[in-house]
């Protein structure tokens, strides 16, 4: 029997500065968990598009938004890594059960590190959409020319243009700070279940060596890297989403 239709509104959960918004599914197990990207929501293509697979297969799903994101309450300007990564952490713990597919999309995929790496002993497998481990640091190295240093400097916040909407970038100086206790391509991340890692090569946020390095990093001996050679950042045409899902249900199948 097919499943309603996801309800347009969301659930919350309560956290000490406001609500965190999310959609979840029942299912069997192992669940999927979607971790967004930077400034992006939980109402984007591939979350969506999952959710919709997840839903078909009988599979138990989550999405959600991250503190001053979609629908959740916060401002944006006062996120960092570590808060978001709470965020992430809370929605894990209160919110799903058994093990766990984590799919981390950018941004999501560097916190969606950090999670497996927390809670291992629930994490089933992981796969990143073009995952942005330490952006953070990158961007302050090489990324700011010389008037977003000085707006840094001057007033704390820098505002980037962006390919993916009509507001800019917000990067902070706490932002900034923040991620550089939270970097993980500078040693072992311990974490060795499955992980897949997709990667398009014409991706001009996000390096495709970046995902050579985040699996060369992991302890898992079980990891695989796909480069999409005509990809972009988005990852979210048809060919995209079938890649998608045919790595969820790999994974899924996977021996605990």
């Amino acid at each position: 029997m097919p499943q309603a239709p996801t309800p347009a509104t969301p659930n919350w959960l309560n956290r000490r500065f406001g609500r965190i918004a999310y959609h979840r599914s029942e299912g069997k197990s192992p669940g999927v968990m979607f971790l967004g990207g930077f400034m992006s929501d939980m109402t984007g293509i591939k979350a969506t598009a999952l959710e919709r697979h997840c839903r078909e297969t009988g599979r138990a799903f989550l999405r959600f938004d991250y503190r001053g994101h979609g629908q959740s309450d916060g401002r944006f300007e006062d996120g960092t890594i570590g808060s978001w990564l709470e965020d992430a952490t809370a929605v894990f713990d209160e919110l799903t059960s058994a093990r766990q597919i984590l799919v981390g999309s950018s941004m999501g995929g560097w916190i969606a590190v950090l999670l497996a790496r927390a809670r291992p002993e629930r994490v089933h497998a992981l796969i990143g959409l073009a995952a942005a481990p330490d952006f953070t640091e990158d961007l302050s190295k090489s990324g700011l020319d010389s008037k977003a240093r000085e707006a840094l400097e001057r007033d704390g916040v820098a505002y980037l243009p962006s390919d993916y909407g009509d507001r800019p970038y917000p990067i902070t100086r706490a932002l900034i700070e923040d991620g550089r206790s939270h970097l993980v391509l500078r040693s072992t991340i311990g974490f060795s279940r499955p992980v897949h890692l997709i990667q398009g090569m014409r991706d001009p946020d996000v390096p495709w060596v970046t995902a050579l390095r985040l699996a060369e990093c992991l302890e898992s001996q079980s990891v695989v890297v796909t480069l999409v050679k005509d990809g972009d950042h988005r990852l979210s045409r048809p060919e995209d989403l079938a890649r998608l899902f045919d790595a969820v249900d790999a994974m899924a199948a996977a021996p605990d």
